[in-house]
């Protein structure tokens, strides 16, 4: 894959389909895997993925707490991600209702790296976004800097 910088990215994001092998694992189990899921892509920001939710097992995750609301999609609601004897709370999200410029990814699944044991694009183990609150998976073909870290709210 040729090298993208995220300053290439538009705001407000677009929404594109990707064929790129996704996986994620929690506790030793896969929860998430799918060739057809969707990218986010926004200014300064890594890539964040969609999965559908047939490409995630059921089995593991639960509706979850709290709530949020981003300008260009609309209002996430949360889930928490369980494997054998470990729940990561909070640790999934998805838009039930999004605006319609990303109705595809209406009820997919997007997850913080950060929260799972491991979480891949094309085999490659990715680098959470830094910071609590942002999505998206750096892998090794992304140039930044990424907004998350001390000192970028404002960007």
């Amino acid at each position: 894959m040729e090298r993208e910088s995220v300053w290439n990215y538009p705001r407000p994001p677009r929404l594109e389909p990707t064929t790129r092998q996704i996986r994620v694992l929690f506790n030793g189990a896969v929860i998430a895997e799918t060739q057809r899921a969707y990218r986010v892509l926004e200014t300064s920001h890594p890539p964040v993925y969609y999965i559908p939710r047939e490409d995630v097992d059921p089995a593991k995750i639960e509706l979850g707490e709290g709530s949020s609301f981003c300008e260009w999609k609309g209002s996430a609601i949360y889930f928490d991600v369980i494997s054998g004897s470990l729940r990561a709370r909070a640790a999934a999200w998805s838009y039930p209702d999004p605006v319609a410029a990303f109705l595809p990814i209406r009820d997919a699944l997007a997850f913080y790296a950060g929260l799972m044991d491991e979480c891949t694009v094309d085999g490659e183990r990715v680098v959470p976004q830094p910071g609590g609150f942002y999505g998206g998976w750096i892998t090794s073909e992304l140039d930044g800097p990424f907004k998350g870290a001390p000192g970028t709210a404002g960007w």
